[in-house]
């Protein structure tokens, strides 16, 4: 009986794989067909990316004088221009007899912030122009109040 049991799981198992066996190949194919599908998906969209990078890079090569141009144009426009001199903000630190640290402590900036602003390097954003208007009117004692409160 054991025999018996045996070669008709056997037989059992042989029809079920020849009957499952057309549809597998079907379905194989297609797997086959997608993977080749996704692959060059991959590679248009890898070629895309980097033509839309190339692009980008030459609209700002062309465009960064323009965009620099009307941004000049337009910001007058919109709020008041406090002037910047660097070397008035040189000759007020050096009036105060402070540092370039505590001038940035005044200044609520980092000590690099003020070196770059004082050599020219870094024109101070208008936030900041407000604040070195402000410790321009500073007198001497104030400002060292400031700078170490008690």
């Amino acid at each position: 009986m054991n025999t018996f049991s045996n070669a008709f799981r056997a037989e059992v198992v042989r029809m079920a794989r020849k009957e499952l066996k057309p549809e597998l190949q079907g379905m194989r194919k297609a797997i086959t067909g997608h993977r080749s599908e996704i692959a060059a998906l991959k590679r248009e969209v890898k070629s895309l990316t980097s033509q839309l990078k190339a692009t980008q890079r030459q609209v700002k090569a062309t465009d960064a004088p323009k965009a620099k141009a009307v941004t000049e144009d337009v910001t007058p426009k919109k709020s008041k221009q406090i002037p910047f001199d660097a070397q008035v903000l040189i000759d007020k630190r050096a009036a105060l007899g402070i540092t370039q640290k505590q001038m940035a402590q005044l200044l609520g900036a980092s000590s690099i912030s003020v070196y770059k602003w004082e050599t020219s390097h870094v024109h101070p954003r208008a936030a900041q122009l407000e604040r070195i208007a402000e410790v321009l009117k500073l007198g001497k004692r104030k400002a060292l109040a400031l700078l170490n409160p008690l």
